[in-house]
This record gives structure tokens, C-alpha cells and sequence, in this order.
């Protein structure tokens, strides 16, 4: 399902929500506090802006006792969505974003990988899947990266833990490419990227990934993933934490002179690697 008929169908999502609740005659405020999130996110629901998580839909189906209408859409919308059921809202969010700053402690993130890279990371993954399988991980990541060259592209922040670019994925050919295009993408002023050296030792984010989104009109949102899941987080004191975590990382980091020049260093190496073998 394209992109343009998936939201269309969210936005569906949103006026039957609207007019069920009317219907029970509850207010935003009302069904809000009936399952557990706040009336501003029933609005944004209700707009098409912000997706509910499952567990969200279900008591929603619930409280207005739609006969599972709720769950039956979001399920639909997940099953024809490339992404892995946690990462589907985050795709969607981070597409309207005007600001992500992401953390990496071991892969390039998705929005900065070539094609031969991301084909490495899913077959680590995945080492038995089908080539359509693998084409459709690649596709739908090198599809992600299209926001950073749109007119309304979001600033983009990336804080790269040296292990991740140390960590020869693919081997020293494919390295050397994907670390190459980091450095055009800093040239080209899509992505500010610091790196975290080694030596920097214990850091505030020991344990996954982190990215944190800002919206033009919606709270700002975390999301941290770890090998076999990811989580959403919208609870302001917890997206605070989570800043603050990031804020702490920026603390360790190179300079912005430094890091490209500690990438370069190491696409150098990968160069001379790859032309001995």
C-alpha cells in the first residue's frame, strides 16, 4: 500500500474514532483518561497526525465497544507496512519531523546506509530469507533516506559510536562505500555527525539505540530499539530523560571537525583493505 492511500486510511481511522466517541458522547478528555492517554492524543488521533499503539486501539474498541473496528484497521495498516510492527509508527513520525537526533552504538542508522550496507545488516539478520524478502528491507530503508533530500527535510543530528563504523559490515568494500557516503551526506550539509571514541568509555545510553523527534505541532516523542524491539515513548518526563541522556552523549563526542575526519581515517583503512584482497 502506498504511502499516500496508508495515510488516507489512517485519517479514516481518525473520523470514525471522532464519530464513535461523539456517539457515546464522551469528550477527547473523556475517552482519554478511559485508555490511559491523554485527550491532546485522542485530537491527533482523531487528525490522522499521531498513530495509536495496538494496545491503544484495543481499549478504544473497548470503552466505545466498536466490535474490534479499531484493532481490525491498525492491524490491516501494519500488515502492509515494510517495517517491523515497533518500528511502523516510527517511520510514520519521523517522515512529518522537523528535528532527529539519533544515537548509534553499533550499525549506521537506517537513514544514512547505502544499499550494499543495509542488504549486509538484513542478511546478518536474516540468513535465510528470500531475495524479495531482502529487496523489500533494502527498498523500504534507501525509500526512509529520501526525507533527508526533501525541501522540508528534517535537521538531521547523529552521534555514531565509533564501534559502528569500526565494525567492518559487508566487509572492507562495502564499509568503505557506506562510510564514504557519510561523508558526502556531512559535506553536503544534510547531517551533522559527531562519533564517540572508544577511549570515551562508560556513556548515559550503554544499552541500544535512541532517536529523539520534534514535530512542528505535536510533543516531542524518544524511541530506543534494542536487538529484537523498539519502544515508543510519549510520556513528556520520559522524553525529558531521554534528552537528557542525549544531551550527556553530545558531552563525549568528537568535535564536529574531528569526527569526519576519524570517519575518513577509517573508510581510508577499509580502501586499503579492500584493494589487498
Amino acid at each position: 500500500m502506498a504511502r499516500g492511500k496508508r495515510q488516507d486510511v489512517w485519517e479514516f481511522f481518525g473520523d470514525l474514532l471522532k464519530e464513535r466517541r461523539e456517539g457515546a458522547g464522551l469528550s477527547q478528555g473523556e475517552l482519554g483518561g478511559r485508555v490511559f492517554v491523554s485527550g491532546a492524543y485522542i485530537g491527533l488521533f482523531e487528525q490522522g497526525i499521531r498513530k495509536p499503539q495496538l494496545d491503544v486501539a484495543k481499549r478504544i474498541d473497548e470503552v466505545l465497544q466498536t466490535g474490534g473496528i479499531f484493532e481490525r484497521t491498525w492491524r490491516k495498516l501494519i500488515a502492509k507496512s515494510p517495517y517491523a510492527s515497533y518500528f511502523h509508527a516510527v517511520a510514520e513520525l519521523e517522515a512529518v519531523a522537523t528535528k532527529i537526533c539519533e544515537f548509534a552504538p553499533t550499525v549506521v542508522p537506517g537513514l544514512m546506509q547505502t544499499g550494499a550496507y543495509a542488504r549486509a545488516v538484513t542478511l546478518a539478520m536474516h540468513p535465510f530469507a528470500t531475495e524479495e524478502f531482502v529487496e523489500e528491507k533494502v527498498t523500504s530503508r534507501i525509500e526512509r533516506a529520501k526525507i533527508l533530500t526533501d525541501a522540508t527535510r528534517p535537521e538531521y543530528w547523529v552521534i555514531l559510536h565509533e564501534n559502528a563504523i569500526l565494525t567492518p559490515v559487508g566487509g572492507p568494500a562495502v564499509m568503505a562505500a557506506a562510510l564514504e557516503h557519510i561523508e558526502a551526506l556531512i559535506r553536503e550539509r544534510q547531517v551533522l555527525v559527531t562519533v564517540i571514541p572508544r577511549s570515551a568509555g562508560a556513556h548515559s545510553v550503554m544499552e541500544g539505540s535512541l532517536r529523539l523527534m520534534e514535530f512542528e505541532d505535536q510533543p516531542p516523542t524518544a524511541y530506543t530499539e534494542t536487538a529484537f524491539s523498539g519502544t515508543l515513548l510519549d510520556d513528556p518526563a520520559v522524553v525529558k530523560q531521554a534528552q537528557r541522556a542525549y544531551d550527556l552523549l553530545r558531552v563525549v563526542t568528537l568535535s564536529p571537525e574531528a569526527s569526519p575526519a576519524r570517519i575518513e581515517s577509517a573508510a581510508e583503512d577499509y580502501r586499503r583493505c579492500a584493494s589487498t584482497t
